[in-house]
């Protein structure tokens, strides 16, 4: 058994001072505080004495890193974008496609599919496991597609959605998608019973389709304000559903880049504690120097901390991590709710139940912070990454 000691924990809708966490085989059996409970004897401790413990970081848009790009056929793709953003705090993630033509979405979505599966029974090592696909593309609007290539941009169909689906065997865990494309209602609906998570994204929708979309099956937003219609104070548009629709969950890039610190704010502000959902949209540049990477099929160029393509934004070279930061200092948020935001609350809009807390019978999957959010150590499994 493995006990972990810290300064402090948080579960994170609650903070625990003087925190006592028991470990069996990986899972978490007792949460306790150390002021009223003893360290059983032969347990093999892991003392933080001067750190917070709390859950591992969850990244539902997660598109490469270190170097490369998930989509990659090479072998060593995935674990080095794995290894590299456990080292951020990441411990789940949801690998995330790009547009590209259709054969090499489904080749993709395979090979994404057996890592799925691989990382489920546990031998995959000391890295972020991947616990699902999200689909981004091709169902989005022209005319927010932002860089997914033009060409390979598909019409919404039961037909298109089931090819996908069963070249992912089944793990395709979230989906964006524009809910005023036609087609696009249905096919929400179908996806839902599939449990997926379906997020409005890349997407012109005004406030009268959006709805329609939530009334479907959306239940999620993807990089708010960004690659949508913008918010407006006669024509609100989609950005004003999901800043006011209690139903809805959203997600936003915290760098500093994607929006000004004062729209994360009034963001943090609209969707509160429960509903704010931090991801990094993370390239293969992650990591890594300024130069030229992939996104997809895409090259892209990397300056100053900007990930460009053809002059637009493609996705960012964030880290969790300092995604939380972020939110603290945009937001003036607590350390413990801008955790939440990386951990329980994407946590529960994936419906992974077994991540993103702290609690008797989740996974032993932690990240060591300073008091500001720096990491200290990941832990995956009850054991140091």
């Amino acid at each position: 058994m493995i006990a972990l000691t810290a300064a402090a924990l948080l579960t994170p809708t609650k903070r625990v001072e003087m925190p006592l966490v028991l470990i069996e085989d990986g899972v978490i059996v007792e949460v306790a505080s150390h002021g009223t409970r003893e360290i059983p004897t032969g347990c093999t401790v892991m003392d933080f004495s001067e750190d917070v413990l709390a859950p591992g970081f969850v990244d539902l848009h997660l598109h490469g890193g270190a170097g490369w790009d998930v989509m990659d056929p090479a072998p060593e793709a995935l674990p080095a974008v794995e290894k590299l953003v456990a080292g951020h705090g990441v411990t789940a993630f949801f690998p995330t496609t790009v547009t590209a033509s259709l054969d090499a979405t489904l080749r993709a979505l395979e090979r994404l599919a057996r890592a799925v599966e691989r990382a489920a029974k546990g031998n995959e090592g000391l890295r972020a496991r991947p616990l699902g696909i999200h689909l981004e593309g091709p169902f989005i609007s022209h005319a927010r597609r932002g860089v997914h290539p033009p060409e390979h941009l598909l019409p919404p169909t039961s037909a298109a959605f089931e090819r996908f689906w069963e070249a992912a065997s089944g793990h395709i865990r979230m989906m964006t998608i524009a809910p005023e494309l036609p087609g696009a209602l249905e096919v929400i609906a179908q996806a839902a019973v599939r449990g997926v998570c379906l997020s409005a994204g890349h997407s012109d929708a005004n406030l009268t389709e959006m709805r329609a979309g939530v009334e479907a099956g959306v239940r999620h937003a993807t990089h708010t304000f960004n690659a949508m219609r913008p918010l407006g104070h006669r024509d609100p548009g989609i950005v004003g559903e999901i800043l006011t629709d209690e139903r809805v969950s959203a997600d936003i890039i915290a760098d500093g880049i994607h929006l000004d610190p004062a729209v994360v704010k009034l963001f943090l502000e609209c969707k509160s504690h429960d509903k704010a959902v931090l991801i990094t949209d993370a390239t293969a540049a992650t990591g890594m120097p300024d130069g030229r990477y992939r996104l997809g099929a895409m090259e892209v160029e990397v300056r100053e901390g900007r990930c460009l393509s053809e002059g637009r934004l493609a996705g960012s070279v964030l880290t969790m991590d300092r995604a939380v930061r972020n939110t603290m200092k945009f937001g003036e948020w607590s350390l413990m709710h801008a955790v939440q935001a990386a951990t329980l609350n994407p946590a529960k809009v994936a419906n992974l139940p077994w991540v993103g807390r702290v609690e008797t019978g989740a996974r032993a999957d932690f990240v060591v912070l300073s008091s500001h959010g720096e990491v200290r150590r990941t832990i995956i499994g009850g054991r140091v990454a």
